[in-house]
């Protein structure tokens, strides 16, 4: 049985012990604007519910292999519905498959012509965003997933033109 009461309001070490990280990361988080300010500081800060929330998704997305960068824009992007599901969602990272390797000179890909399944399912665009990364958008995908895909092709391709000497 869980006696835990319920919080709205936390201490910054009661905050941290609950989302599982160190006092130090909910600071560095604030400072980079992954968690808002806390309305008051000093020795009498509280942290709320949206900051556990937030914390909590931040862990998701993290064990999901996303940076910071990428969960900044994913935490901008979502409602606070999506946000609250998110951080309820089991942090537990999938393992990644690895398929057969690719040249290291491979450069990113314009989108694929649609793959058709022989049993008449969806079918994929595939996009090779990197050497060992694919992306497979559905054609039947929403315009707000759709819209994503592109960000993240947008976000490698930045990401490729600053690594180039």
């Amino acid at each position: 049985m869980n006696t835990r009461k319920t919080q709205s309001e936390w201490k910054l070490a009661e905050l941290a012990e609950e989302a599982g990280v160190s006092p130090r990361t909910v600071r560095y988080y604030v400072q980079r604007g992954l968690l808002p300010a806390p309305p008051f500081k000093g020795p009498d800060t509280v942290y709320g519910e949206e900051h556990l929330i937030r914390l909590k998704a931040i862990r998701v997305l993290q064990a999901r292999f996303l940076p910071l960068d990428a969960i900044q824009a994913e935490l901008l992007r979502l409602t606070p519905d999506e946000l609250r599901k998110l951080a309820e969602s089991d942090p537990t990272p999938t393992p990644p498959t690895y398929g057969p390797a690719t040249s290291p000179d491979a450069q990113i890909v314009a989108p694929a012509q649609p793959v058709r399944r022989p049993n008449g399912a969806s079918s994929y665009q595939r996009w090779e965003l990197a050497p060992g990364l694919e992306l497979h958008v559905s054609d039947s995908a929403e315009a707000k997933t759709r819209a994503l895909a592109e960000r993240v092709r947008a976000l490698i391709e930045e990401f490729q033109d600053k690594e180039k000497p």
